[in-house]
């Protein structure tokens, strides 16, 4: 190991999609940040993401050096058109000169002379959001100019638009690792053999205290109502549907918050169906930890809360609103040994009667994940 890489970086600057909040992203970052705050407590950390202010209410205590940006996430926005190779031409001519975008010259000054760029793991680089393939742009131009590394993990490309996968594989290739968490993202940069696919990066920062252990319920509900392929009315009646062929009485439920509001819609159609259920909210979990164990049974269509759900032990079964971006997401859990299955097209599912990831399945996952961000830091 070279002198270089066996210790940290003196300046991290970390690609993020915090302070939305969404409870997947955050604590992905909480992962990163804390893995960080013990293994190069000294250097200087930049959080590069949409939301300044909540996440650094959110996780500005996570790290003694922490310090909240989003000149990235402004280049991809400031962008003349959303067209991807639009957006990555106008990102990279910008950090090259930053008169482009004169409003923010000293952020990208900065990122121009980081040691490390790291994009940390989600969904959020791909074709549903395709501004922001400009966030690979930027990170390549700015070690480019710093002469650092650039380096991504549990990425969930998939889907991109046929006119982008060239550009977005060009642009994968210029940085020194790349990890992803499925198969169609790791197939869609087939041309490299660098790829790895490790899973998704909450997998490294599964601990007992993001549990509660108390006030649980023995079925727990997580339905979403942004990115369906179906109406939200559709999902209320699916889940009533479901609850009731189960056999599940109302004061037995609970039902979890992943994006603040966005998750309780469904509910606020149902709760009058179902007095005594209990609502979790976002903030509660954050503060407290997220209700799950093993015994529970488990219907979500977040993919966060089917991995930590199944972490926890839980049997459940995971339900794809989005065929072309959800599916494959649980079905690379499902692949790793959560144990759940899969509802497609509101079909009411059995109910579960095994499931949970095996100990040493997740510790093999978890392992993997911390061996590769020692490759990453060197330490």
């Amino acid at each position: 190991m070279t002198s270089r890489e066996s210790r940290a970086p003196a300046t991290i600057y970390l690609v993020a999609t915090t302070g939305h909040p969404n409870y997947g992203d955050e604590l992905i970052a909480a992962t990163w940040l804390k893995y960080l705050a013990r293994t190069a407590p000294d250097s200087e950390i930049w959080l590069d993401c949409p939301n300044p202010g909540p996440s650094e209410v959110l996780l500005g205590h996570l790290h003694p050096n922490l310090r909240i940006t989003d000149t990235f996430w402004r280049l991809c926005w400031e962008a003349p058109s959303g067209e991807p190779w639009e957006v990555a031409s106008f990102v990279q001519h910008a950090i090259n000169d930053p008169g482009m975008a004169p409003r923010w010259t000293a952020g990208i000054e900065l990122a121009a002379r980081v040691d490390l760029v790291h994009l940390i793991g989600g969904g959020f680089v791909n074709g549903i959001w395709p501004r922001h393939i400009g966030l690979p742009a930027a990170a390549v131009a700015a070690v480019r100019r710093s002469g650092g590394r650039a380096v991504m993990t549990g990425q969930g490309l998939w889907p991109v638009i046929d006119e982008a996968q060239a550009l977005l594989r060009s642009l994968v290739a210029q940085f020194e690792i790349v990890d992803v968490r499925d198969e169609p993202s790791g197939g869609l940069l087939h041309s490299s053999e660098k790829v790895e696919c490790t899973g998704d990066d909450l997998f490294f920062g599964i601990e007992p205290g993001l549990f509660r252990g108390d006030d649980l319920r023995e079925v727990m509900i997580c339905v979403q109502s942004d990115l369906l392929d179906v109406t939200v009315p559709a999902l209320a009646g699916f889940l009533l549907d479901t609850l009731r062929e189960w056999g599940v009485s109302p004061e037995q439920v609970g039902f979890v918050e992943g994006i603040p509001r966005v998750d309780r819609e469904v509910f606020m159609l149902v709760e009058h169906a179902l007095p005594g259920a209990r609502f979790y909210p976002f903030s509660e979990i954050m503060d407290n930890g997220l209700p799950a164990a093993a015994g529970q049974r488990w219907l979500s269509t977040r993919f966060h809360m089917h991995l930590m759900a199944a972490a926890a032990g839980a049997r459940g079964v995971a339900v794809s609103i989005n065929s072309g971006y959800y599916t494959n997401k649980h079905r690379s859990l499902i692949d790793r040994g959560s144990g759940w299955g899969l509802s497609e097209g509101l079909q009411v599912p059995a109910m579960p009667s095994e499931g949970g990831f095996i100990p040493s399945i997740l510790q093999d996952l978890q392992e993997g994940k911390a061996a590769l961000a020692r490759r990453i830091y060197g330490n």
